[in-house]
């Protein structure tokens, strides 16, 4: 018993002096570039992880308008955070469809609010998978206003327009339409 004490004994005060304090010798920190841009969840730079809903559309090329509407709107940050999304995601033949004009008219910059509340229309906090949606249902949407949904056999569609495609992200999942939705 008594060599066990000693041990532990000289155990704790090996321990305690021969630790180094690493605060007292530690440089201190400085800045050297201090006028970097601050960014959001958009600015991280992660080549290991799942991609999230933002960056994932940049890599379509089906959804090159889809991307300029998110970044005339503002919405690259919040769609890049966590989430969870579900996003309804038109395509460029679907934004193709609307009169001539309009796509251009919603990106200048004092049509912001209307292109933040049809891009929120397509944008539900969830994640909606197909599988697990039924017929009838009905989501309310980010910006107001429902979609609904219709399943006819193995098909699925939100207020009529067929989900051509479902990808799971890191931050919710993006279904592939071929219409823009329109508030009602």
């Amino acid at each position: 018993m008594k060599k066990s004490i000693t041990t532990l004994l000289f155990a704790s005060l090996v321990v305690a002096f021969g630790c180094k304090n690493t605060t007292e010798s530690a440089p201190e920190a400085t800045t050297e570039n201090t006028e970097t841009k601050a960014a959001g969840q958009e600015g991280v730079v992660d080549d290991t992880s799942a991609r999230n809903i933002v960056q994932t559309a940049i890599g379509s090329k089906d959804h090159t308008t889809l991307v300029a509407a998110v970044k005339a709107a503002d919405l690259v940050t919040a769609l890049s955070n966590a989430g969870p999304f579900t996003v309804f995601a038109p395509t460029n033949a679907a934004f193709g469809k609307l009169p001539a004009g309009t796509v251009e008219g919603l990106l200048k910059p004092e049509k912001k609010g209307d292109l933040q509340n049809i891009l929120g229309y397509h944008t539900y906090v969830g994640t909606l998978k197909t599988e697990y949606m039924q017929d009838g249902q009905e989501f309310d949407m980010v910006f107001g206003g429902k979609v609904k949904i219709t399943k006819k056999g193995d098909k699925t569609f939100v207020n009529g327009s067929e989900i051509l495609a479902s990808i799971p992200t890191s931050n919710g999942i993006i279904h592939v339409i071929g219409d823009v939705l329109l508030p009602k």
